[in-house]
């Protein structure tokens, strides 16, 4: 009897800790919005600075990726492949300028703002002068180009024709409020992102497990005593 006892108490602990630990938050919002990549060999890294800040060296190749994320860590690639020989393969090199390959990709549907449908990925190999950026080499490729009064970049080629790094709920609906500079570096914007968030349980979920697990050894303890 006694060793029932014990059990059925540990069971109810176990069952409080896994209730605890299942009672996260529900899905957090994203930001929909252009994030900038450059190339890292084969695949893409999310760029530390802004393409209005980067002035990559000819040869380059830059992407720019439409998406809903809530930080550079789940942000989405550009989905074509950095190969500048391939994309520059019809744009001979000139003196006194540099080439640069971007890759400029809009994102899926489910990305896109309501009754927006996004345009097909493409690529572009833009001559520009020694010194130019690599926003400036994306305007003489993918006009018109759309900025926020904060110099946020909110639109390349028009797409898309409203809003800017607007934040989204876990459905993909858009938000009145929040910007994608609160969580994610967007692209035209000068700082790094850096921070990604956490997928493990917050603070508050630790305490509350620590709290549950120090009751259920109290009351077991307890029982212990009562039947000692």
């Amino acid at each position: 009897m006694r060793r029932a006892g014990r059990t059925t108490a540990l069971l109810v602990v176990l069952g409080a800790v896994l209730a605890v630990l299942g009672a996260g938050p529900a899905q957090a919002a994203g930001y929909r919005y252009w994030s900038f990549w450059e190339s890292s060999g084969s695949d893409w890294t999310y760029a530390t600075q802004g393409p209005s800040l980067v002035r990559p060296d000819d040869g380059a190749v830059q992407g720019f990726r439409f998406s809903v994320s809530e930080d550079s860590q789940d942000s989405a690639k550009p989905r074509r492949a950095p190969d500048f020989a391939k994309i520059c393969a019809d744009t001979p090199a000139k003196d006194g300028t540099k080439r640069i390959a971007l890759v400029i990709d809009p994102g899926t549907a489910t990305d896109a703002p309501a009754g927006e449908t996004p345009p097909a990925p493409r690529t572009a190999c833009a001559r520009v002068a020694p010194d130019a950026s690599a926003a400036e080499a994306l305007a003489s490729v993918a006009k018109p180009l759309r900025y926020s009064s904060d110099a946020m970049l909110c639109a390349i080629t028009g797409y898309p024709g409203s809003g800017c790094g607007e934040q989204v709920s876990g459905d993909g609906q858009g938000a009145p409020a929040g910007s994608a500079s609160a969580s994610a570096t967007p692209a035209g914007s000068a700082a790094s992102s850096g921070s990604g968030g956490s997928s493990g349980p917050s603070a508050g979920v630790l305490v509350g497990v620590g709290a549950v697990l120090l009751l259920g050894i109290a009351a077991v303890v307890q029982s212990r005593r009562r039947r000692g």
